[in-house]
């Protein structure tokens, strides 16, 4: 029980940390966009989720989303529901990223003829993601920890076999949240310890 549940959480992390990732980087491109109407919607989507608790983003995609029509297993709906819950905080960091990349740079790639679409996937991106490791890793271990809330919509994950096991072996509770705990903390600790890495490589880069 123990190796399922920590399989599926590792699985709901790793799925929804690329999705995130790869979503968050575009809507972070679209927020410094030069077209006004998808700086807009980019923003209105990252305000909207950032600001949004994930309980609720759960219960629209495994409550609501079938009464409309878009039916999906609850692990699916998990992936959905973290993917796009993350992908605002991913969006935030990258923006920051962005940012931080001195002006000139931009505009030394703009007098060379580039296209913002150009400028920003060959100049901007490379430099802002390298900036936004430490934010960017922060959000991942935010995300490892934010899979326990897929336990209460049937996705039997660390939370879910925590609280089933605590209800047939009350006497050892401590021990079962115990157990749990260590399972986050084989995930979680390591990627402190490849933030650390990360960030120290970019420093002796630059």
């Amino acid at each position: 029980m123990l190796w399922t549940a920590f399989t599926t959480a590792l699985t709901l992390a790793a799925l929804s940390g690329v999705i995130s990732l790869v979503a968050g980087t575009l809507i972070a491109g679209t927020r410094v966009s030069p077209y006004a109407p998808l700086r807009a919607l980019a923003t209105g989507y990252t305000e909207l989720l950032r600001n949004t608790p994930l309980t609720i983003v759960f219960f629209f995609y495994v409550f609501v989303t079938p009464s409309m029509g878009f039916t999906v297993g609850y692990k699916v709906a998990a992936v959905i529901a973290l993917s796009c819950y993350t992908t605002a905080f991913v969006a935030e960091a990258v923006r920051s990223g962005i940012n931080s990349v001195a002006v000139g740079q931009a505009e030394a790639a703009r007098s060379l003829g580039m296209s913002f679409r150009q400028n920003l996937t060959i100049v901007v991106l490379p430099q802002a993601l390298r900036t936004a490791i430490p934010p960017l890793i922060s959000v991942f271990i935010a995300l490892v920890k934010n899979t326990s809330v897929a336990g209460a919509f049937s996705v039997f994950e660390l939370f879910a076999m925590s609280r089933r096991l605590t209800n047939v072996y009350s006497a050892d509770v401590l021990a079962i949240l115990l157990g749990v705990a260590l399972c986050y903390l084989v995930i979680c600790i390591p990627l402190g310890q490849l933030a650390g890495h990360l960030e120290r490589k970019v420093a002796f880069a630059r």
